[in-house]
């Protein structure tokens, strides 16, 4: 048999959750909804910027790779001089020339190992501090960026904008660039020693470059758009494997693994489409250049031979000649391999750029302003909402015209129905967003005005998940007070209630409370937040849904807590039971963006109203 406390009265809670804005919800094609919008030139503006502070080492860099270059193009030269000169000196018995021949070219093949390796130590360095920095610029930015941007924008796309796009610009960086360095010094080495060796022949290479630059150009253009879609696919499949771990307890409950799987699979087939449409497209481009480059070689190298035997060209150089062309036409393979390189990277920079392109909603201000020192024995500060209007990105009002003022010190619940505004009021109180018209002020002062460690240090949300970081007990709590003492800590903890609980973990405040606290219970992550609150002590605190997860002995636990840490503090508690609301000193029902109650529990329960009807259908519950 069960008492009435033992009941739980959730039949009669009051709900809460405001209809999420129509962007929030999932995009219906995550492949054309990746590429935010960036001005013209941002990518690489924002390449230039990256490689800005290594300018001094950029030069050296290309110093070396002219040199190494040069130490290798020197081969078919020497090749040529030892036919022409070094053979028929040893006829003459005169073996010198062969061995200084022999001697350079072994010296310019040491060369070309010590430049070699030079160069892509200095490559290698200068591009792990380019990603160093841009993985850091990507993590800076995302955390600078307004809320109403991360309920548009899934964290798995931003995990896909800093490991997969920044691994397709580490390839380019190590791999890539050295390639296209490599292939277009060669172009203009072998060209030119080419032209020097025999008219002719060099100017026939270099004819024979304009249709492999047309494949080269028409490759370029067909294979961005494949890229891009590759980029947005990897993306797509790491949201879905990152929305079913995160709710992977929902996935497993409603029995959503086969309908899971088939979404996944979707999306990893169109991810495997795109990397195949890319595969064939440099198929293609391989087989066009290697036709081209080979029939050009074969016929240069016949044309050449019948001027050998017409005594028109010496065999040196048309060996040497032929060297060259296998050298010119050979990097075109690894030429397809960089524009490979070259195109997912600048589809993965375009993404980049256009998320470091995003300006926060809610800016910081121009100049800011500090709030007035608060009088001694006041703890609490006055909160206006002065013709505030407000709506979501759908551009439906959520709150049409809202006047309000809270008394520093008092605590108000605000209850209502779905959509009714409740939670809009909650952030733009914490300057989650700001309103389209009329300001919100604090002790006066707008909150636009207020610098962001300014305004959290005087306003402070609780919300319902209570979010814990990995860490242990007191590095949640010290969340509040970045430097806070161990003393500081557990002083803390003992004024809400939490000290017990936390002691008699397994390493007591050095417990490590995993992954979004899994490791302690919803009511006890409660008790740490508000330990953290407390710690932090702000001026003003919101508490959005605070105990609507919780059990009854854990709902009581945490209203002790909420006591202790709203007294004499402002305080606006969204309100989803009335049992919560009892501890206010005035009450708002909220109807479609306005205040349609206003008043103490008492005088509203004693009334006629919609609260004393849903008061009383609460108590009944109860019985």
């Amino acid at each position: 048999m069960t008492t009435a406390s033992d009941q739980r009265p959730a039949e009669h809670d009051l709900p809460t959750a405001e209809a999420p804005a129509p962007d929030a919800a999932r995009e219906p094609d995550a492949f054309a909804k990746d590429v935010l919008p960036a001005p013209k030139g941002a990518s690489w503006a924002l390449l230039r910027s990256l490689l800005a502070p290594a300018q001094g080492r950029v030069r050296l860099a290309a110093l070396l790779l002219l040199l190494q270059q040069a130490a290798v193009q020197a081969g078919p030269l020497l090749v040529a001089y030892a036919i022409d000169r070094g053979v028929p000196a040893v006829r003459r018995g005169d073996h010198g020339p062969l061995v200084a021949v022999a001697v350079a070219y072994g010296l310019c093949a040491l060369a070309s190992g010590l430049f070699q390796l030079a160069f892509v130590r200095l490559v290698g360095r200068i591009g792990q501090d380019v990603l160093l920095e841009l993985r850091g610029r990507i993590f800076r930015h995302a955390q600078s960026l307004s809320v109403d941007f991360h309920e548009r924008y899934t964290s798995g796309r931003l995990i896909s904008r800093a490991t997969t796009d920044v691994e397709s610009i580490r390839e380019l960086l190590d791999d890539g660039l050295q390639e296209l360095l490599g292939v277009g010094l060669s172009v203009i080495y072998i060209s030119a020693t080419l032209l020097w060796l025999d008219w002719g022949i060099g100017a026939a290479a270099v004819l024979s470059f304009a249709p492999l630059y047309l494949y080269v150009r028409s490759y370029q253009r067909r294979v961005l758009s494949v890229y891009r879609e590759r980029s947005s696919g990897i993306a797509s499949v790491i949201v879905k494997f990152t929305e079913t771990m995160n709710g992977i307890r929902p996935v497993q409950a409603f029995r959503r693994e086969r309908a899971n799987e088939e979404h996944f699979a979707a999306l990893n087939t169109r991810h495997q489409q795109a990397n195949a449409a890319a595969m064939l497209e440099m198929a293609r481009y391989v087989f066009r250049s290697r036709l081209t480059a080979n029939a050009a070689l074969a016929a240069i190298t016949l044309w050449g031979a019948y001027r050998v035997a017409s005594d028109e060209l010496a065999l040196g150089a048309l060996a040497a000649s032929v060297l060259y062309l296998r050298r010119l036409y050979d990097p075109l393979d690894r030429l397809g391999m960089f524009l490979n390189s070259y195109q997912s990277a600048a589809a993965s920079l375009e993404k980049i750029a256009g998320l470091l392109a995003q300006r926060p909603s809610v800016p910081e201000p121009e100049h800011p302003v500090s709030l007035p020192e608060r009088p001694s024995g006041v703890p609490g500060r006055e909160v206006v909402f002065d013709g505030v209007r407000f709506a979501y990105r759908s551009g439906v009002e959520v709150l049409p015209r809202f006047d309000l003022t809270l008394a520093a010190g008092h605590t108000v619940a605000v209850v209502g129905s779905t959509g009714a505004g409740k939670s809009t009021l909650a952030k733009l109180l914490a300057r989650f967003y700001d309103p389209a018209e009329g300001e919100v002020r604090l002790d006066g002062v707008p909150l636009r005005d207020l610098a962001g460690p300014e305004l959290r240090r005087g306003v402070v949300m609780v919300t319902q998940e209570s979010f814990l970081f990995s860490g242990t007990v007191a590095d949640n709590i010290a969340v509040g007070r970045p430097g806070a003492t161990r003393e500081d800590i557990e002083r803390a903890a003992k004024a809400i209630g939490a000290h017990a609980f936390i002691t008699a973990l397994p390493d007591g405040y050095d417990t490590d409370v995993r992954k979004r606290g899994g490791r302690i219970s919803a009511g006890q992550r409660q008790l740490v937040a508000f330990a953290r609150v407390l710690l932090a002590d702000p001026a003003v605190i919101v508490l959005d849904e605070a105990t609507s997860s919780l059990d009854i002995p854990g709902e009581r636990a945490v209203q002790e807590a909420m006591r202790t840490v709203l007294r004499g503090r402002t305080a606006v508690i969204i309100a989803h039971r009335l049992s919560t609301v009892e501890i206010a000193d005035r009450v708002l029902v909220m109807a479609d963006g306005r205040v349609v109650e206003d008043g103490t529990p008492g005088e509203l329960i004693a009334g006629t109203g919609r609260f004393a009807d849903l008061h009383r259908a609460w108590r009944e519950s109860l019985v």
